[in-house]
């Protein structure tokens, strides 16, 4: 089973071929990534201090062809030998989207290949059964620069989230606070490296959430004491933004150790039968190693097995995508009329949740 796997969320343009050997039992995985191509976009958004949608999508026109072109000949798969073409529908910016839905369903038609639309988000929840061939259920914990959440991920298709954010997403929280300090964007990485050589205990920022009943995450509240510190010291010396940036990341790191921590023991209050559960953290802010080390610890306190993927296929990717592709056609949930799907840039992965912050003309924020 092969299938090409199409991504244009964000500011990735990318194509993957993703291959499954070993019959369709349930128990038997033996995946393989024959390509994966991702082409990033920071230099065109580092200027605006972030990502520009119309740019974004401009780009992912411009490339994207190319870049099919590139994941099939690196695979050494023809387009006949794929069997389905899976391409991300949402949520993300809506022009993007269009860009490679529109792509996926022109390059299916003319090659006579079913469509599979795939939540992005579920490409993250799925990712851990590619790397690692992890057994349903499991704990995700999404933290990127569109989502926090915490999810139980049951089965394909079937997902639960137990908490989320009710303002930024943590990814978001750290491109604003370099942009405030005047880091370079991309904002997480450039924090971290900032924070190496700074002192985590000069600023006392708040830990928001820590210890309150409702399992949710807040981030906003930290991003405006990071602001009243860095205007209450200015001009700031490369030691201040030092201090800052290490001060940020211990408190989002204790922040979101709570939070696990509550998770953790639901999932073994709800799955009391599971042998050996598992924590798995995706997204881009995963690589994040002062967050990954107390994740770590936290998991290793409370029993759990902590999976990470590597760094590339926790930032955008398409290889996700085909994967959940794979997963959806061998569940027989490849979907009907996927050629008239509309590029959602709101879809919750758990549509039964109600959201934390409301809906609009487009659907459910969170």
């Amino acid at each position: 089973m092969r299938v090409l796997g199409i991504e244009t969320s964000c500011d990735e343009t990318a194509a993957s071929v993703v291959a499954l050997d070993g019959g369709s039992a349930p128990e038997i995985l033996s995946p393989k990534i024959l390509s994966n191509v991702v082409l990033s976009q920071i230099e065109e958004h580092a200027a605006f201090g972030g990502v520009v949608p119309e740019i974004a999508a401009r780009a992912h026109v411009e490339a994207l062809d190319g870049i099919v072109e590139a994941a099939l000949t690196d695979s050494a798969v023809s387009l006949d030998e794929v069997d389905a073409v899976a391409a991300t529908a949402g949520p993300g910016l809506v022009g993007g989207l269009i860009v490679g839905l529109m792509t996926a369903k022109a390059i299916a038609a003319a090659a006579n290949k079913p469509l599979i639309a795939i939540n992005h988000l579920e490409g993250h929840a799925l990712t851990a059964r590619l790397t690692d061939g992890l057994d349903f259920p499991y704990l995700l914990l999404l933290v990127s620069g569109g989502h926090t959440q915490i999810v139980a991920v049951r089965g394909v298709g079937d997902y639960q989230r137990w908490a989320s954010t009710i303002d930024d997403a943590l990814g978001e929280a750290f491109d604003k606070t370099a942009k405030m300090l005047g880091l370079p964007y991309p904002g997480g990485p450039n924090v971290e490296k900032a924070a190496v050589s700074g002192n985590a205990g000069r600023f006392a920022f708040p830990r928001p959430m820590k210890g309150s009943a409702q399992p949710d995450f807040s981030f906003s509240g930290l991003k405006t004491a990071v602001r009243q510190a860095a205007t209450a010291i200015a001009p700031l010396s490369d030691q201040d933004v030092a201090d800052i940036c290490a001060s940020f990341q211990a408190a989002v790191a204790d922040a979101l150790g709570d939070r696990v921590a509550r998770a953790l023991a639901r999932f073994r209050l709800e799955f009391p039968d599971k042998a050996n559960p598992a924590l798995v953290v995706a997204g881009g802010v995963a690589a994040n190693r002062t967050i990954k080390g107390t994740l770590e610890a936290l998991c290793s306190k409370a029993g759990f097995t902590f999976l990470a993927p590597p760094q590339k296929l926790c930032t955008d990717n398409a290889a996700m995508i085909a994967w959940a592709g794979i997963e959806r056609l061998r569940a027989g949930m490849a979907g009907e009329n996927a050629a008239d799907f509309v590029p959602r840039s709101r879809w919750p992965l758990d549509s039964v949740s109600a959201p934390l912050v409301g809906s609009g003309r487009r659907g459910a924020k969170a």
